[in-house]
């Protein structure tokens, strides 16, 4: 091979020494470029090489921590393209430095009319509302551009009965509520401003710009070393190495710097560290001036129900998309769907609908509240001491006597609870996958409130996960009761809201339902159960909203069976 080498025309006249020496630098220069153009592609890209073990590395320089994973499939790749575009919100202003609030959208300066319906000044129970919205600046001008953020409601205090509007924004400062009236009697309109459009431009901001605004740290420790480190999906790059815990079945990634006298194999503890120093424009956030802040009526703000009319089949011709999954009265959840919300009011009655069952919740704190709901109304319902963290779990509870077991796990990370021990940091796909499943199996799903901070790519991520292990759930039980619990607004302050305003909600809360949608899967709708209630919006909400919900939950599991 040498002789053959040497003869070729690039050695002619070489010693043959200096043939081997050159082709060796040739092969050395043409992998140099390679390698290069590796890298190069790495750092367009954006790729997270993923290490398939729990083992510190060292990322090159050029890789980048900001959120970007390589997707599944193409087929997730196309959906998350086509979930990004469904959720897509309209552009809003840039922001000039120093901010001047003369410009931006002023609730005091702002109104709404409601508008004549088809008979003038007459409305019926299966009408519909429609109430203009226009805002205006400190300054009193119209806006001329879309990207509020904005709640209605539909209510009737004594009655004890709301309902959700719906908003459509026009784009140009103009936005109209659309409402059905399903009540007979006064019907009050509110109107919210949650957030100027000015506001939603700093709230995008900071998710591209400081996704790692909520601090995470694992702690390590082996014999008497113990050692604290920072973690992150988005962690941001340096010389140190990592350990990376992403989850080799669900391929959720996170990673945690190394600690550096102990192995990644030592962690023991996931907690919470606060908040990294956010700089953000404050005047854009002011309760009681510009977040969550009702906007008066130009007019009358309500009208009076008559009863319905014999014929009312005619669709009103201000109809737009699907209307309100349901609507409170008396203080009661009415489901608008084929679904009969039963009333279950005393612990007898939820302990005879829950007989057999085995009840698994999974999620965040707001399911844990469920949970928390059945201890607490059920006396003959237990909860086994499993010696796990006050409000991390996991929790069971368990009725001998009528072979009920209820059970709660929170999901994977990321979580903001305090201290989570590394043992009980399962991913719920994972979780599922371990149910058997069957007629007498409920399975319930509550994941939102800790992606909020994150680019929407990671929520969608873990929800296509979640969603391939209901779907091969209900291929091997098919008669297993699935049960999703949206996203809910909450009130609002200018530390909380950097972090988990409404408007993050209500962008994971659409993708939640388009990605289950069309799935053999019940919902439970949160989010209009707390915006169509009457008591002040909270992450956690009230006794009474919840007990409505667990009426929808059981409901769901017993059809047949009045409580």
């Amino acid at each position: 091979m040498k002789v053959q080498v040497c003869k070729s025309q690039v050695c002619t006249g070489l010693p043959k020494c200096g043939c081997i020496f050159l082709f060796l630098a040739i092969f050395v220069f043409i992998l140099i470029i390679y390698i290069m153009d590796i890298l190069a592609f790495l750092n367009k890209a954006n790729t997270i090489v993923i290490i398939p073990s729990v083992s510190p590395f060292t990322p090159p320089s050029e890789m980048h921590y900001n959120c970007k994973f390589q997707p599944f499939s193409g087929t997730d790749a196309h959906e998350e393209h086509l979930l990004l575009q469904s959720i897509a919100w309209p552009e809003t202003p840039p922001l000039p430095s120093p901010v001047s609030m003369n410009r931006t959208s002023d609730p005091a300066h702002s109104t709404f009319t409601i508008l004549p319906g088809r008979e003038g000044e007459q409305w019926h129970i299966g009408d519909k509302l429609e109430v203009l919205i226009k805002i205006h600046d400190f300054q009193g001008h119209p806006k001329n551009c879309g990207g509020d953020v904005l709640l209605a409601r539909l209510h009737n205090p004594t009655l004890h009965a709301g309902v959700a509007g719906q908003i459509v924004d026009h784009l140009n400062g103009s936005y109209s509520a659309f409402f059905f009236l399903l009540w007979e009697g006064s019907a009050q309109v509110e109107v919210t401003l949650v957030h100027p459009s000015e506001a939603v431009t700093e709230l995008r901001r900071l998710n591209i710009e400081q996704p790692d605004r909520m601090c995470f740290v694992s702690q390590f420790r082996s014999g008497s070393v113990t050692e604290t480190t920072k973690c992150h999906v988005c962690l941001r790059p340096t010389q140190q190495p990592v350990c990376n815990y992403t989850d080799l079945q669900t391929g959720e990634p996170w990673f945690c710097y190394k600690p550096k006298n102990l192995s990644c194999d030592a962690r023991i503890l996931h907690l919470r560290a606060g908040y990294q120093q956010i700089t953000a424009m404050d005047q854009l956030f002011q309760r009681g001036v510009n977040m969550k802040v009702s906007i008066p009526a130009s007019g009358p703000a309500g009208v009076t129900v008559l009863p319905k009319k014999k014929d009312n089949s005619e669709e009103s011709s201000n109809s737009v998309g699907p209307g309100p999954s349901g609507y409170y009265y008396q203080g009661v959840w009415r489901a608008l769907d084929d679904t009969t919300v039963h009333q279950f009011n005393t612990p007898s009655a939820i302990t005879q609908c829950l007989k057999g069952k085995v009840v698994h919740l999974y999620g965040d704190s707001t399911i844990r509240q469920w949970f928390e709901y059945f201890i607490a109304t059920v006396r003959d319902l237990k909860e086994f001491n499993l010696n796990s963290e006050k409000k991390v779990g996991p929790f069971m509870a368990l009725n001998y006597e009528n072979n009920i077991i209820v059970t709660y796990r929170v999901h994977g990370p990321p979580l903001h609870f305090t201290k989570v021990p590394t043992s009980e940091l399962r991913y719920i796909a994972n979780e599922l996958d371990n149910v058997t499943g069957g007629r007498n199996t409920v399975v319930v799903i509550g994941i939102w409130a800790h992606f909020c901070t994150f680019p929407t790519e990671i929520y969608i991520r873990r929800l296509q996960s979640i969603r391939r292990a209901v779907v091969r759930l209900l291929s091997r039980a098919p008669d297993t009761l699935v049960v999703i619990r949206t996203g809910n607004p909450k009130a609002l302050k200018l530390h909380e809201v950097l972090t988990n305003s409404d408007w993050y909600s209500l962008q994971r809360d659409k993708v939640l339902r388009a990605m289950f949608e069309g799935l053999n899967v019940n919902l439970v709708d949160a989010w209009e159960m707390v915006l169509a209630h009457h008591l002040p919006h909270q992450l956690h909400p009230q006794f009474p909203i919840i007990k409505n919900m667990i009426n929808v939950l059981l409901s769901y599991i017993c059809p047949q069976k009045d409580g």
